[in-house]
């Protein structure tokens, strides 16, 4: 990325934050704009911290009243205020362009005729980045759709609208935060826009959007070359800034390497992450350890109660595991069992962190412990656990990639009852683990294998069979087939131990992809 012209831009932008502390994401979002030669306004409901020099503060409630504050009632976004708050601010602003706190200036907004938003797909038009005359028709329609809170979307279809309108005439009419996620955003403008023939105006992907949904991580990737993304047609890049933070947080260690696309630009505008951190999302927070055994809300003690309470991605913040392995695993409650994780704890060389990393909790071992009254618990990871003490509880410590290495670790552990593969995700390495440690499996054992649609880059080798696809195919055919026939024959020979094999979709969700393999051994 170039230096910025500091000549004076034309419009303004204005953006919204609601109060509290701006992180680097934000500040970097906001100074790109200043450094482009644009007057910022930041508007805001409460105390601001972090603001970067050089963006003009004012009070939110001179466009849109904090009460009767709209929230998704799903996630509990404030998505639907900040909607209606643009478009009250594009009305009775002049010469003013909205834009998100997590859009990037790449240059200087340039508009003809007030009309400035863009494709964000072959299919809608974001609002993120949005400029609309005070004559737009569009801004006029949105307008009027938003100042009635229960207002029937039509563009979901006849099916949905029917539906509502129903409910409607049944005395029971449907809000806007129990309506579709982004009913009063882009779906709307979207609609809109096409209505009024001002669609005409959008600009093309490049301009506004140029990396989608699926291709945000790209971002975060080191070396990676986004010329063919970052064209000199773009003004701005889109973050995706909640799911942004989630991943620099979960994945990243909290900052972006400095050779990754948003490590570039956090440096071009001299921003530094370690004044300014990422929240922790709510799933991460750590929470106080029990000092007693966690009581069930009725009936059996829950894990994903545990699993929520020891701060566990198992659980109901993040991947639901627990709803499974309640069924599966409440026989062995108060048996004198055998378990391993392979594993321990988000993050590691998967991500890019260092694999000597400083540890500090054990959030499964810790609901494990908890949840087996009498087993004895075994872990392993790459990176260093000792630290951790507990009388059931023994710690291996391993480098997956290389398969002696898991099978000098099996010959030290005892025969197992259960199994968890949460360790690096990379293909190699769940079936190394599997060859190596499904023979340590008792008679009537589980293996899990999670997190199995998504493998590291840096470490996924080419060509080879997925693991999703490998136990797939089992739990179809019966038969394993894998890209290394040698491979192939070793998974057949274990085969004959294998009673069931089933895999599940993220979320139990069956539109989306596989991603939990649990086989029951004979």
């Amino acid at each position: 990325m170039s230096e910025f012209s500091k000549t004076k831009a034309d419009y303004i932008i204005a953006a919204l934050w609601m109060e509290g502390a701006l992180s680097y994401l934000e500040q970097l979002c906001l100074k790109s704009f200043v450094d482009a030669g644009h007057n910022v306004l930041l508007y805001h409901y409460g105390p601001l911290q972090n603001v970067p020099d050089g963006i003009e503060l004012r009070d939110a409630n001179d466009i849109l009243p904090r009460t009767n504050f709209l929230t998704h009632s799903r996630t509990g976004s404030p998505a639907l205020h900040s909607d209606l708050f643009r478009y009250k601010m594009l009305e009775k602003s002049d010469r003013t362009i909205w834009a998100d706190t997590d859009a990037y200036c790449a240059k200087a907004f340039e508009t003809q005729n007030g009309h400035f938003y863009g494709w964000e797909s072959e299919k809608h038009v974001n609002g993120g980045v949005l400029g609309l005359p005070a004559d737009s028709e569009t801004l006029r329609e949105l307008l009027d759709y938003t100042s009635d809170e229960f207002a029937i979307p039509t563009w979901y279809g006849d099916e949905y609208t029917r539906e509502l309108e129903n409910a409607r005439d049944a005395g029971n009419p449907v809000h806007a935060s129990e309506q579709p996620w982004g009913v009063w955003g882009p779906h709307a403008v979207t609609h809109f826009l096409k209505k009024t023939g001002e669609i005409k105006y959008a600009l093309p992907q490049e301009a506004l959007y140029p990396f989608t949904f699926k291709d945000r991580r790209l971002m975060l990737r080191r070396n990676f070359d986004a010329s063919s993304y970052v064209t000199q047609n773009t003004y701005s890049i889109h973050l995706y800034g909640r799911r942004m933070r989630a991943r620099l947080v979960e994945k990243e260690n909290g900052k972006p390497h400095h050779k990754s696309l948003l490590g570039q630009l956090v440096k071009l505008h001299d921003i530094d992450p370690d004044l300014a951190p990422l929240p922790l999302p709510k799933s991460e927070i750590p929470k106080p350890v029990p000092a007693v055994p966690m009581a069930p809300k009725t009936g059996q003690l829950n894990l994903t109660d545990l699993a929520d309470g020891f701060g566990s991605d198992k659980g109901s913040s993040k991947h639901r595991y627990t709803e499974l392995y309640q069924m599966l695993f409440l026989p062995f409650r108060k048996r004198k069992i055998n378990f391993l994780e392979m594993g321990l704890l988000i993050g590691g060389p998967e991500h890019g962190i260092d694999k000597d990393r400083k540890t500090n909790d054990l959030p499964s071992v810790r609901m494990w412990l908890e949840f087996f009254e009498k087993a004895n618990v075994h872990g392993l990871d790459v990176s260093d656990f000792s630290w951790f003490h507990h009388d059931r509880f023994k710690f291996f410590r391993c480098d997956m990639g290389v398969r002696e290495n898991i099978r000098k670790a099996a010959e030290q552990m005892p025969d197992m009852d259960i199994i968890i593969d949460d360790a690096s995700h990379a293909s190699h390495h769940q079936q190394f683990a599997f060859l190596e440690l499904f023979p340590k499996l008792k008679s009537g054992g589980l293996y899990i294998i999670e997190d199995m649609r998504w493998q590291p880059p840096a470490m996924e080798q080419t060509g080879i069979t997925k693991t999703a696809q490998l136990f797939y195919e089992f739990q179809t055919h019966k038969t394993f087939s894998h890209s290394d026939p040698a491979i192939t024959t070793e998974l057949n020979t274990l085969a004959a131990d294998i009673s069931g094999c089933f895999v599940f979709q993220a979320g139990y969700n069956k539109k989306k992809r596989d991603q939990v393999a649990v086989i029951h051994k004979r």
